[in-house]
């Protein structure tokens, strides 16, 4: 199994993490504004970092890029979360689904020169991901919806910075200090948005522990890592099954209904994913001139 497999198949492992946590953060919300959540879970999980990986040391050359890296990762998980009180998990995800078309967008933007086929299996995987999760009434879309599409844009960007800094620096360093920066810049926030609650249940502060371990150290851990040896739209593609596990989660633990159309999106997003693998061509480079 060469390198980048070993990448791509740690990153359908931070996948399931990630989309199995929807339902989670949905429930600790019952019990928790999404500033101080953040803030509890980003702190925890960037000082553990920092002991783990950082070995309590940050080389002084990652902290620009690594607050870059925490600033959309800022905005994206408070938009996320925010959504989250309005909206069902499922449909959460999905609508964070759209940083797989994102990506390749925001690449080109840049200067890279995409391949079709990168395209057309996000597409696939897009699609997919709606025909698979997508609740009936898509067409009412509320605050929730909107709120979470401004985090999918942001989620993106960072997807594809990550791409771009983890070749320059090394994930031991860039980890901690965008973590933390999210958990700073949460605290930091407190201040200026009133009425926001904090009690430690039980339920609470299991979904702290998750999301602070398992979502945030071990997840961003393996993304920084494994993003060093497979393409940005990849990553992207890959991400597309999230919704698939929250969808799966969701109906598990909240008994959320879907319908007959589990196996076509599924199919869909496997497809996706084939196409973009095959016929994709390696790692984007700078359009030239």
């Amino acid at each position: 199994m060469s390198t980048r497999t070993k990448a791509e198949a740690f990153l359908v492992v931070v996948t399931a993490i990630w989309g199995c946590t929807f339902v989670v953060v949905k429930g600790a919300l019952a019990d928790a504004s999404p500033l101080p959540f953040l803030a509890v879970r980003f702190m925890l999980a960037g000082l553990l970092l920092l002991a783990i990986l950082g070995r309590g040391q940050v080389d002084r050359r990652t902290i620009l890029p690594g607050s870059i890296l925490g600033l959309f990762l800022f905005a994206g998980y408070l938009f996320q979360t925010w959504g989250l009180i309005y909206t069902t998990p499922s449909k959460s995800a999905f609508l964070t689904g759209f940083s797989v078309i994102l990506v390749p967008v925001i690449m080109m933007l840049s200067g890279f020169r995409m391949g079709s086929a990168n395209l057309v299996g996000g597409v696939l995987g897009l699609l997919g991901i709606y025909l698979l999760v997508a609740p009936s009434g898509m067409a009412a879309v509320n605050r929730g919806d909107l709120l979470t599409l401004a985090g999918a844009l942001s989620f993106a960007v960072h997807i594809v910075l990550v791409g771009h800094y983890t070749k320059k620096f090394s994930f031991l360093h860039l980890v901690p200090v965008q973590v933390l920066v999210v958990g700073l810049l949460s605290l930091g926030a407190l201040p200026f948005v009133p009425n926001q609650t904090l009690h430690l249940t039980g339920r609470l502060v299991g979904a702290i522990l998750v999301t602070a371990v398992l979502a945030t150290g071990v997840a961003f851990s393996v993304q920084n890592w494994a993003q060093q040896y497979t393409p940005a739209a990849h990553t992207a593609l890959i991400f597309a099954l999230e919704p698939v596990f929250a969808a799966l989660s969701s109906r598990l633990v909240i008994g959320e209904h879907f319908g007959g159309r589990v196996l076509l999106g599924s199919g869909l997003i496997l497809a996706g994913m084939v196409i973009s693998e095959i016929w994709g061509g390696r790692l984007p480079s700078p359009v030239e001139g």
